[in-house]
C-alpha cells in the first residue's frame, strides 16, 4: 500500500502529560510564554504534544525548539511512527526534562514530517516588569 502524508492536527508546548487508563491524555498547564524572574530559567519538564491523522505508511517526526536568533536550535528529538490507514490517528509526546532558557525573546517550535517543515510557533521567554 503506497503511503499517504498525514494530516498535523494539532501541536502545543504543556508542563505535563498523563495517560489515563482508557489511554486518554491529560494535559497539564499548557503552556502559552514562560515569564521567570531572572534568566536562566530551567524547566523541570516541558512536553511538546503533536497528534497526526489522516494518513497511511512510516513517518519520522522532527520536533525542534529554536533559539530567538534563528540560528542554533537549544533541543530536538525525532519520533518515528506508522499510521496503518487513513482512519488511524497517532499522539506523540517529546518530554525534554531540565530544559534552560538562557535568553529572552521569541523561540520557535518546529514540528517536521521526514525532513519538511509542517508547523512553526512562537514561544516568548521574558522578565515581567516589577510592579
Amino acid at each position: 500500500m503506497p503511503s499517504m502524508i498525514p494530516d498535523l492536527q494539532a501541536s502545543f508546548v504543556c508542563e505535563d502529560v498523563r495517560v489515563e487508563a482508557s489511554g486518554s491524555h491529560t494535559i497539564v498547564g499548557i503552556i502559552n510564554g514562560i515569564g521567570a524572574p531572572s534568566l536562566p530559567v530551567r524547566l523541570l519538564k516541558f512536553c511538546v504534544w503533536t497528534r497526526w491523522c489522516s494518513g497511511s505508511g512510516r513517518f519520522t517526526q522532527l520536533t525542534k525548539i529554536v533559539y530567538p536568533d534563528e540560528d542554533k536550535t537549544l533541543v530536538h528529538a525525532t519520533t518515528e511512527f506508522t499510521l496503518g490507514d487513513q482512519d488511524s490517528h497517532v499522539t506523540n509526546v517529546n518530554i525534554f526534562a531540565g530544559l534552560e532558557f538562557g535568553d529572552e525573546g521569541i523561540y520557535h517550535v518546529e514540528i517536521s514530517l521526514d525532513d519538511e517543515l509542517k508547523l512553526r510557533y512562537p514561544l516568548r521567554v521574558f522578565v515581567p516588569p516589577l510592579s
